[in-house]
């Protein structure tokens, strides 16, 4: 019976420790739009955080992107006349901007 009890023990504790990074998507939202394509939920995986990449031409957004993104890294370029703002976090739902 204790064997039993400290297995089940052990394995929600492995549950427990492996949370993964919930982060959401979207890969078609327009300026004070709504998501137009792509809306959901993914886990990040190994080496993978939340990203958002902003497209803006001089002030006014033009696009949005989320996604799940593998070694993310926060950027900022200008390509075309319009500036791209790509930004990384490590939270539950943190690239969520409406």
């Amino acid at each position: 019976m204790d064997k039993c009890f400290l297995l089940v023990f052990i394995l929600f504790c492995f549950i427990g420790a492996v949370t993964l990074l919930t982060c959401i998507t979207c890969h078609l939202y327009l300026n004070k739009d709504r998501c137009r394509k792509g809306l959901g939920v993914c886990f990040a995986g190994k080496d993978e955080t939340c990203m958002t990449l902003k497209i803006f031409k001089g002030v006014d957004l033009q696009l949005l992107y989320m996604e799940c993104q593998k070694f993310c890294r926060n950027l900022t370029y200008d390509l075309n006349s319009q500036t791209y703002v790509q930004k990384c976090c490590n939270r539950d739902y943190c690239n969520f901007e409406p």
